[in-house]
């Protein structure tokens, strides 16, 4: 893929927002990446293109049928100017477990990362420098085939386009709300829960308006079939520290599996501090905050890192966390992580892939 990748510089570059008003996803780079793929071919013409809007046909399956997955990470600018990538690999193969899921055509994971990766030689100054910002990446597949039939399509296409970024959340490190969700489900066991596809997010969208309504930044979602047993948050996976013991969902089909909730635990274990993957109910949580045994509750994800939680909203009873103040572990470990992204501490587990100097500045 990537050496055969065509590269079409725009005549017509954007002026770069500042970067210490930047928001989440709402400014786009210059450049982005494309290739196409048809059954009996394979994937081709990859090719990195002025960052412009596409052309479907009002036919095309992704509008009507649902097959669209995609994934989300970041590059860094390290103090030393370097470009910094945390796991990119785990995206990729966890795209292609979506793929997989939603009957489309693997992509090739090597090939995929190096694509990223001449895409950010050609955008490398929009990695912005401001402490708390970063290079958003949205690597995205979309069924193009104009047909009407339920059935997988044969042509698709694979994108990546850059946003810089800051902060996931108006409160940054400071805690988040969350409303305990009881009226809708996310998924259930054998739907589509642990793929990251958009229609996950769109079934989504009125809780997480209902929350907003009440001043709650986001959802915790519930089991769908028993509406007992907590599986994630709306952009996170969730962690409880209950009497010294940190806890998470374990990945039960339904739940999402993220990169940094696989970190967060290869962290933990790393620190010899103990951390279960089980089914933890709401009544458990419940009876744990009223005999103060709740001692952190935090999200994870990439978006975010680490979020902690002040407090939970289950049908009415507020639970406050840590007197609304962010907790030791949370903060150790939101540190510890943006300190190996951004190369200010050793990363000793080899998760960072950093874009080779002699892209950097040519």
């Amino acid at each position: 893929m990537t050496s055969k990748i065509t590269i079409n510089l725009t005549d017509s570059r954007k002026v770069k927002p500042k970067e210490e008003s930047l928001a989440f996803g709402r400014h786009f780079t210059d450049h982005m990446f494309i290739t196409d793929y048809v059954k009996g071919i394979g994937w081709q013409n990859s090719r990195i293109v002025p960052y412009a809007p596409i052309t479907l046909d009002p036919a095309a399956i992704v509008f009507h049928y649902g097959q669209t997955v995609f994934e989300g990470l970041k590059a860094y600018r390290a103090k030393d100017n370097s470009i910094r990538l945390f796991r990119p690999e785990e995206n990729f193969k966890r795209l292609n477990r979506s793929l997989d899921r939603l009957c489309m055509p693997q992509i090739d994971e090597i090939d995929a990362l190096e694509s990223l990766l001449e895409l950010l030689k050609v955008e490398q100054d929009w990695v912005p420098t401001l402490e708390g910002t970063s290079l958003y990446i949205r690597p995205f597949v979309i069924a193009t085939e104009a047909f009407l039939g339920v059935a997988p399509a044969t042509t698709y296409q694979f994108y990546i386009i850059l946003s810089p970024v800051g902060s996931y959340y108006e409160e940054g490190i400071h805690p988040i709300k969350i409303l305990v969700e009881n009226e809708f489900v996310r998924a259930v066991k054998g739907g589509t829960g642990s793929a990251k596809t958009a229609g996950n997010y769109a079934s989504a969208l009125k809780a997480q308006e209902t929350a907003s309504a009440q001043g709650y930044s986001q959802v915790m979602w519930l089991d769908g079939i028993e509406r007992k047993y907590i599986e994630e948050v709306g952009s996170m996976n969730i962690f409880f520290k209950i009497d010294g013991e940190v806890i998470t969902p374990e990945i039960n089909g339904s739940i999402l599996e993220g990169i940094t909730r696989k970190s967060i635990i290869e962290l933990l274990a790393h620190w010899g501090t103990p951390v279960t993957e089980r089914k933890v109910s709401m009544e458990e949580l419940a009876l744990a905050h009223a005999s103060g045994k709740l001692e952190e509750v935090f999200g994870t994800g990439t978006a975010a890192v680490i979020s902690p939680v002040g407090e939970l909203n289950w049908n009415g009873t507020i639970m406050n966390v840590n007197e609304g103040i962010t907790g030791e572990l949370s903060k150790k470990l939101y540190d510890t992580l943006t300190k190996i992204q951004l190369g200010d501490e050793t990363d000793s587990l080899n998760w960072v892939t950093e874009l080779s100097s002699s892209y950097v500045n040519m």
